[in-house]
């Protein structure tokens, strides 16, 4: 069996079309087909929608969180609900073609206990602003983090039941499932696709939510950002020591008065260190804020309902 596993936040306009299109897929005879759909706190009418084709087709299993808990936590919930042997993620917006299943699913038969898919935004799908900081992001989390997260990954994969069951092993509130299943280590394989356009309405994944999806990536995967105050140091320890070198210089040569008080110099290195404290404090503050949001131990979600 299969299971399909698609968070929703208002995506009632959507809903249907991306239903039948999961249907159309040409599977072997060997795998039947299970919807796991999660509805993320939508106001839209999407619950109505979601119980309506519960009702009408058994193979469709429906959870509604309490309220709107965000896309992680909220394919968090289809994950841990999922029994398959074989469990596929993907958006509800259409933008994750299902075209792409039958070749995930050769390649899980030959071997890969998780098959991702990666985005290639060309010109006609993406503006340059979000193809730079896309790549940008990968490339600098991939450098200081503590894994390799290729580019353009998303969370449109397919995960064998071993898989699934080493995911469902780490507790981290933050979730960031992109840098967690190349953390769990399992046999990978990539897919390339180009993004269709959404089936209908706008996208729900805000300018605050990317960032704050990359926040929880790059905090959770890399201890870079405590570090950076480390370097600073050095870098100022340095530029002290030049600073003694020249006024020594002056001393020794007999040119005293040519040492004039910097009173410039003097405000911008208080102003320029003053600056690196408080960003470093702030660097600082997010890991202590993420410790603690973690011990508190806080489920990463909570269910309303369930159908069936």
């Amino acid at each position: 069996m299969i299971e399909f596993v698609v968070p929703l936040f208002n995506e009632r306009e959507s809903l249907l079309l991306l239903h039948n299109q999961l249907l159309e897929v040409p599977l072997s005879p060997e795998y039947t087909r299970k919807f796991i759909y999660v509805n993320d706190g939508s106001t839209d009418g999407t619950q109505q929608a979601l119980e309506k084709l519960a009702a009408e087709q058994k193979n469709v299993a429906v959870i509604e969180l309490s309220r709107n808990f965000g896309h992680q936590a909220a394919l968090s919930a289809g994950l841990d609900a999922a029994t398959a042997d074989i469990v596929i993620s993907l958006d509800g917006d259409g933008q994750h073609p299902p075209s792409l299943i039958p070749d995930m699913l050769k390649l899980n038969a030959g071997g890969c206990d998780i098959v991702q898919a990666r985005r290639m935004d060309g010109i006609e799908t993406a503006g340059f602003a979000k193809r730079f900081t896309s790549r940008a992001f990968y490339r600098l989390l991939s450098l200081v983090g503590e894994v390799e997260i290729a580019e353009g990954s998303s969370d449109f994969r397919l995960l064998s039941r071993r898989a699934l069951e080493a995911l469902r092993r780490l507790p981290e509130y933050h979730r960031f499932y992109r840098g967690m299943v190349v953390w769990i280590g399992f046999p990978t394989a990539f897919v390339p696709y180009v993004p269709a356009t959404r089936i209908e309405g706008e996208t729900k994944y805000t300018l605050r939510k990317m960032l704050g999806l990359a926040a929880d990536g790059l905090f959770s995967f890399s201890l870079m950002p405590l570090r950076i105050g480390l370097l600073l140091g050095l870098g100022f320890v340095a530029a002290a020591a030049a600073e003694v070198i020249y006024v020594a210089y002056f001393f020794l040569s007999g040119f005293r008065d040519r040492l004039v008080p910097g009173w410039s110099s003097l405000v911008l290195i208080l102003t320029l260190s003053s600056a690196i404290h408080m960003i470093l404090i702030g660097i600082l503050g997010i890991y202590v804020g993420m410790i603690f949001r973690e011990v508190k131990r806080r489920p990463v979600y909570l269910v309303r309902s369930r159908l069936p």
